[in-house]
């Protein structure tokens, strides 16, 4: 009986995952006239967050304007798998968020966030004062308390409201 389930929870993910494959080309050819194939493969699962890498040969579709498209897709796409994740849901809890990378460009946003940060993060050691940062999303500022989440003398926080919320890195000292 087990067994049974296993398999048919293991089916389910793979049906899940080809669904999402098949969400993710349908929105792009949708949104946009895309020149050549869309290829998506899942690229990798963290705790929360499993990756669709989209490859293009015309990604500067998405990636204009600081890749404003590339948020809407990425909110386009939660908004419908949430609104299939009741039936998700039920056979296998696995679908956590989803993030959509067009050629590379949202993992090579967040490493530059995390040098930007390991910089700041140094510099509020040095002079042992408070450091803001620059503006930013939520999501880019979630990445920032995450990177710095395990370091012990120093503290972030999000200040500010709408477009102008910042994360202040604090320097607290050794505990």
């Amino acid at each position: 009986m087990l067994k049974q389930f296993l398999l048919l929870k293991n089916k389910n993910i793979k049906m899940q995952k080809e669904e999402i494959h098949n969400l993710i080309k349908g929105l792009i050819g949708k949104i946009t006239e895309v020149s050549g194939e869309i290829l998506v493969t899942e690229e990798g699962t963290s705790k929360t967050t499993t990756w669709f890498s989209v490859e293009t040969k015309t990604p500067h579709l998405f990636l204009n304007r600081d890749g404003e498209a590339l948020v809407a897709l990425n909110h386009l796409a939660r908004k419908l798998i949430d609104h299939k994740s009741d039936l998700w849901k039920a056979t296998s809890p696995t679908c956590g968020q989803i993030m959509i990378d067009i050629n590379g460009y949202q993992k090579k946003k967040i490493e530059n966030i995390k040098a930007i940060v390991h910089m700041m993060a140094e510099r509020a050691r040095y002079f042992k004062a408070n450091i803001e940062i620059d503006p930013m999303s939520a999501y880019e500022r979630r990445i920032v308390h995450e990177f710095l989440a395990d370091v012990t003398d120093l503290k972030t926080e999000s200040q500010g409201v709408g477009p102008s919320r910042r994360v202040v890195i604090k320097y607290i000292g050794a505990i």
